[in-house]
């Protein structure tokens, strides 16, 4: 199993559904808010699980046996801004860390359909579309095990060798089910990483500009009707069994 260039960072950022996508074994929670015009704000919230935090530290230890064993940031929020910072469609970013295995802040969207966007994947391929219409408009995000990893790579730049290293076919392409993804991370790493693979949660809410009309893969809640959240587990985003499609259509 090859890792390169791995610093002891996960290459966890966060972005909702409609922007997230996180590395294995990390749990979050993104509230975002979209304009008519299309530029979006949200705020995020993450953490790594302890048995993976830990495994992270060893990883890195193989990869840089000079670090020191303690006093850095495992999930380390200013280096994840600085790679978000310069992916297509971000405006700014704000990280920082409440603990070594933990990050909150902001990150504001110039453009929701330039977001992350990778230049040769057009239509279909595209990780998110932004349709709007009058006061009205339609919203889709994408992913398959095609799209992901050159979405992984726009993140951090240890994101797709992290996800590598705990073979997620999110990055590797490989086609594995979620039950054999779940044995093979048992066999190589333990019951422990596997149980808190299989247990963490990306939980996501969307404010639109109106009234939500169709929801895909969702659910619409909010005194207005114009929330849509979505609660999905990790495994799905790491496994990429069956690709992901979202979509919000409001008027």
């Amino acid at each position: 199993m090859k890792i390169k260039n791995m610093k002891k960072k996960a290459g966890c950022g966060g972005l909702l559904v409609l922007a997230v996508m996180l590395a294995a074994s990390c749990s979050a929670r993104v509230n975002a808010a979209l304009s008519q015009e299309g530029s979006g704000n949200l705020s995020l919230q993450a953490n790594l699980e302890p048995r993976t935090a830990a495994l992270i530290q060893a990883l890195s230890r193989l990869n840089n046996p000079s670090a020191p064993a303690t006093g850095k940031n495992i999930l380390d929020g200013r280096s994840i801004g600085a790679s978000l910072g310069a992916a297509p469609g971000v405006q700014s970013v704000s990280l920082s860390n409440v603990s070594p295995v933990a990050i909150t802040g902001t990150i504001a969207v110039a453009q929701v359909d330039s977001f992350l966007a990778v230049p040769e994947n057009q239509g279909r391929g595209r990780f998110i579309t932004y349709q709007k219409s009058g006061s009205g408009g339609r919203f889709t995000a994408r992913l398959n095990r095609e799209i992901s990893p050159k979405v992984m790579a726009l993140l951090s730049p240890d994101a797709v060798d992290y996800l590598s290293a705990l073979m997620a076919p999110a990055a590797t392409g490989e086609a594995l089910s979620k039950t054999e993804y779940v044995a093979l991370v048992r066999s190589v790493y333990g019951r422990g990483i596997a149980e808190e693979i299989a247990g963490a949660r990306v939980w996501a809410a969307v404010d639109f500009p109106g009234p939500i009309s169709a929801i895909r893969g969702g659910t619409v809640s909010g005194a207005s009707k114009n929330r849509a959240e979505f609660d999905i587990p990790l495994l799905d985003l790491l496994v990429l069994e069956t690709p992901l499609e979202y979509e919000v259509s409001w008027n």
